[in-house]
Formats: structure tokens, C-alpha cells, sequence
């Protein structure tokens, strides 16, 4: 099933090429000040790092849990959980940001601030990082460990982080396709990282 709604997210964000610029200038022209302010309150949700760092303190508190008090099944499920969420971000992270580098794509507010617009390949520069995005990549990956534990909310744990990674494109960070191209790397990267080396943490229908 993931796999071919990863597949899905991928022709989205193609599709949305032709219009990311329309798009882009129009959340840039009409969004209110206050709304702004309530997305880059949540935005920063699916920030890679946050996310690193709480996989990493939960992974050491669960393995001190289980040196302490022996085996336990919370804490067995929290030390192979944190582990998954790091080896899929670091598989999905390569391909992106392999993408990233070969694939130079200026911010959307480049073009409307300094009118650079458009792709410039092989460019292995920083500032051409727009695409795709780290952000929607890594909160589609935390969605993925979120149904492993608690399955029966699927659909909530995907439609955060479909909502997380919009708020990208809303604040002109990314495009619209930067958003949907790294949420399908990410579902893709982190369904076949978990089926390859966490088997026992994926629902049948992953």
C-alpha cells in the first residue's frame, strides 16, 4: 500500500512543477501576517534535528532501561523504534540530498526577492537546496515509526505530516513540488529501510 502512495506523492509533485511558481507567488501575496505567524509555530515540527536528538535520548534511555531493569517489552519497543526512525531518515536523507546537490533548485523566495528562479544542475552549491524538501521527508519518516507502534492512527500520524510539510510551501520556503517529491522519497525510503531491517515493527499492509 505505501509503496504505490509513495509513488503517488512522486507524480503529485512532478506535476506540480509546471505550477510552483504561480502557486509560490500566490501564498507570497496572500497570506496574513497572523497566519504566518502561526505556521512557523508548527513548521519547525518536522525539523530533522528535533527529531534526531529525541530519537537519540530515547534509543540511550531504553537501552539503559533494559541494561537496568532486563527485558522488557516498552522498552525493547522504544530502543528498535528510535533505531528505525535513525536508519530510515539516514537512507532517505542520502537520496535527498544527493538530489539536492545534482539538482540545484534556488528557494522560492529567491525568485520573488532577487527574481532567481529555476533549476541549475550541478550546481554544488548551499543555496541551491531547494529541492526536494528535508523537512517533509523526515516528518513522513516519523509518521512511518508513529504506525508501526500505533497503527490504528495511521491516518492521523500521515495527515500531520502531510499537514507539516505543506506549511513549507505556505511560508514560501519550498515549492509545492520540493514538498510532495520529499514526502514520497521519504515514504519510499523509510517503507523499504523498515521491511529490509526492522521487519518486525512493519504492518502487513506497509
Amino acid at each position: 500500500m505505501l509503496l504505490w502512495a509513495g509513488v503517488f506523492l512522486l507524480v503529485i509533485g512532478a506535476g506540480c512543477l509546471p505550477i510552483d511558481r504561480i502557486a509560490a507567488h500566490a501564498f507570497y501575496d496572500h497570506e496574513s501576517v497572523a497566519f504566518e505567524q502561526f505556521l512557523e509555530r508548527t513548521t519547525h515540527w518536522a525539523k530533522a534535528a528535533h527529531w534526531l536528538v529525541a530519537a537519540v535520548i530515547a534509543l540511550v534511555a531504553a537501552q539503559a532501561g533494559l541494561a537496568i531493569w532486563g527485558e522488557r517489552v516498552d522498552f525493547r519497543l522504544a530502543a528498535n523504534c528510535s533505531l528505525a526512525l535513525i536508519a530510515c531518515l539516514a537512507a532517505g536523507s542520502a537520496i535527498l540530498h544527493g538530489i539536492k546537490l545534482i539538482v540545484g533548485r534556488r528557494r522560492p523566495r529567491d525568485d520573488m526577492e532577487m527574481g532567481l528562479y529555476g533549476f541549475v544542475w550541478f550546481k554544488f552549491k548551499l543555496d541551491y537546496n531547494s529541492f526536494p524538501s528535508g523537512h517533509a521527508l523526515t516528518i513522513t519518516c516519523v509518521a512511518l515509526i508513529a504506525s508501526c507502534v500505533w497503527p490504528h492512527l495511521a491516518i492521523l500520524w500521515f495527515a500531520i505530516a502531510f499537514w507539516l510539510g505543506v506549511t513549507r510551501a505556505l511560508l514560501v520556503v519550498h515549492f509545492l513540488s520540493d514538498v510532495f517529491i520529499g514526502a514520497g522519497i521519504g515514504l519510499l525510503a523509510g517503507r523499504e529501510t523498515l521491511l529490509y531491517l526492522f521487519p518486525f515493527l512493519a504492518p502487513a499492509w506497509f
